[in-house]
């Protein structure tokens, strides 16, 4: 135990040099975006996978993608997505997968008439190939990590090891948004997304990795922290992705990391014996304390502008016209493309396009109106699978705790930030792990 936590200690380290490094010659951004696959590979082949090591490679590609996005590193927009679908792949040729996954399989097969219809457009300012990258890559990254995902058995300890290595590169990021702003009071000017606290990058996608680094740290303070040291540690490093996290000005992500924890902490309640019910209290009351001291210090630090951010107010203190950023108006054009062309949809990615008829370029941000109208009845039906099938399966599996929070963080996420990002994809995936937990053997007297 002690060897293991000098280890995650050595890691903590290494992640916060990696994020200045990359400061100091950003350069280095790409030598790790393909550093981390070429290693990933190697370990797969080494090991056969015999412990499922593609998840935990997976893992790590997910909490770096938004790192490699601000960066630079990554070599296209998808890069993390296909990494994810190769190794999933690879995966399946060393440990198979289960023959029940063919529900996901009939998935995507439910994708490919909305690609008839996107490459049957005749339109020369188009581009096809792009179009269906962009608003594919996404679901079918789902589907592969749910096919290799499904009811696949795994310890509760392996679960927490992968969630470990996908929080390593997310405290990477938060160091170098520290490093790339380390003033928030001086850019903070009013109550919008801000790219200044953010990286400059997109506010939606570093709030919905943060938010899911705040629940991942959350579970090592709770869970994986056996001294002071660790406790300390672990606390530090989830207030610090807190503070970091709301301050983007990105409300989604946040608020995701939190009913994630919430839900969390009902089943550990839920779960607990008389004893456990004791602890858990304390864990509620300084679990309390940090967030009120998180969100006092990132008020104090943005005048109050934060306040007005979650109230819907702007810097006036005006309470805004809309409450989701002007995103209904974007999903009320999805509804009526779907009433419209309820049967075929009307193509992926064609939304946009048909937007900038009427002035409007912004791409979907709300995964569900844009399957509905990019896809028809096949979006409806691929929507009511990813839907019910991890509800069905948690009902033999109560012993997954972290499944509805997953299950959360991907609806929560793909109504907000739709899926630009791989999280959401192997997130959802997690939930259709078949989770064991095991109890330690008491040592013989």
């Amino acid at each position: 135990m002690k060897n293991k936590t000098i280890t995650y200690n050595y890691l903590i380290l290494f992640h916060f040099l990696i994020a200045l490094a990359v400061f100091v010659l950003p350069v280095l951004s790409k030598l790790y975006a393909l550093i981390i696959p070429i290693a990933g590979i190697y370990l797969v082949n080494k090991t056969k996978n015999r412990n499922n090591e593609v998840l935990l490679v997976c893992a790590y590609l997910v909490g770096v993608e938004v790192f490699l996005r601000m960066t630079g590193g990554n070599f296209n927009n998808e890069y993390v997505k296909f990494n994810l679908v190769f190794f999933m792949f690879l995966g399946m040729i060393y440990s198979s997968f289960s023959p029940s996954s063919f529900i996901y399989w009939f998935f995507l097969i439910l994708l490919i008439p909305c690609i008839l219809i996107t490459a049957s457009v005749d339109q020369i300012n188009i581009d096809v190939k792009k179009l269906l990258f962009f608003n594919l890559s996404g679901p079918v990254c789902l589907g592969v990590c749910s096919i290799y995902m499904y009811s696949r058995r795994i310890q509760f300890s392996q679960l927490q090891n992968i969630l470990s290595v996908m929080g390593l590169p997310i405290l990477t990021t938060t160091v170098y948004l520290f490093l790339y702003t380390p003033s928030v009071r001086d850019v903070v000017t009013s109550t919008g997304s801000n790219f200044e606290t953010s990286g400059g990058f997109g506010p939606n996608q570093v709030s919905t990795i943060l938010g899911l680094g705040i629940f991942i740290f959350f579970t090592q303070l709770v869970l994986s922290s056996k001294s002071i040291k660790d406790i300390i540690l672990n606390g530090f490093i989830l207030a610090f992705i807190s503070y970091r996290g709301v301050v983007t000005f990105s409300r989604g992500g946040v608020i995701t990391g939190v009913v994630m924890i919430v839900c969390l902490l009902f089943f550990l309640y839920q779960f607990s014996n008389a004893k456990g019910k004791t602890k858990f209290g304390l864990v509620l009351i300084l679990t309390s304390l940090m967030g009120v001291g998180v969100w006092t210090y990132s008020s104090i630090q943005t005048r109050g502008l934060i306040d007005k951010r979650y109230a819907n107010k702007d810097a006036l203190g005006r309470v805004k016209k809309s409450n989701l950023s002007g995103r209904e108006e974007i999903m009320d054009t999805e509804i009526k493309f779907f009433l419209d062309n309820p049967i075929m949809g009307i193509g992926a990615g064609m939304g946009k396009e048909l937007r900038k008829e009427s002035g409007d370029v912004i791409a979907s941000h709300n995964e569900i109106t844009r399957m509905l109208a990019e896809h028809g009845m096949f979006g409806v039906f691929g929507l009511l699978i990813l839907f019910i099938t991890p509800l069905i399966l948690f009902i033999n599996n109560r012993q997954h705790l972290y499944c509805l929070s997953f299950y959360l963080f991907w609806l929560l996420t793909i109504n907000h930030a739709a899926m630009r990002i791989a999280a959401p994809a192997f997130v959802y995936a997690l939930a259709l792990l078949s989770v064991r937990i095991t109890m330690p053997e008491k040592a013989e007297k």
